[in-house]
């Protein structure tokens, strides 16, 4: 049986990925109206990931008989600026969700939960594709500076991401 903190811990997490994935969803139709078509798709695809990192803990809660309970989700942000800035927010945001995995494993832990220590597993290594691939970016936005023509590179670039 799962611990009843655990089982909150992850409920929350829950909510926090389904939050991720709305922030992107936000975020894609910011770059989908500024015509940068590869960020949207980017972020079009970190919003199905997220989305699946949601249903991922909501599975694993009823493989162990835990219920899920939906909370409400925050209205994310809007109004961007540069591609620059809005990567640097999918960053920090990464880096949110990172620490509160580990919180959750640390509880897991704590109350010697081994299934769920093992399913965090997957989050944990997860999360660290998931700081490099927007530090990837935001690196790859350094370089290129004020350079439309770089920006339209890496745009299609990014329009060829597959998962």
């Amino acid at each position: 049986m799962i611990p009843k903190s655990v089982l909150k811990a992850l409920n929350q997490q829950i909510q926090k990925e389904l939050f991720s994935a709305y922030y992107y969803l936000s975020m894609a139709t910011h770059f989908q109206s500024a015509n940068l078509n590869g960020f949207a798709h980017w972020m079009r695809k970190q919003y199905e990931e997220e989305t699946n990192h949601a249903m991922k803990i909501v599975d694993f809660l009823g493989e162990r008989s835990g219920r899920v309970v939906l909370e409400a989700i925050e209205k994310p942000g809007g109004e961007f600026k540069t591609p620059l800035d809005v990567m640097k927010l999918v960053l920090e945001h990464e880096k949110k969700v990172t620490a509160s995995i580990n919180a959750v494993y640390e509880l897991a832990v704590k109350e010697k939960d081994y299934p769920t220590q093992i399913m965090l597993e997957w989050f944990i290594k997860e999360q660290v594709e998931e700081e490099r691939s927007a530090e990837d970016v935001i690196n790859m936005l350094k370089m290129i500076g004020d350079a439309p023509a770089g920006l339209v590179m890496l745009d299609r670039q990014l329009a060829s991401r597959g998962s």
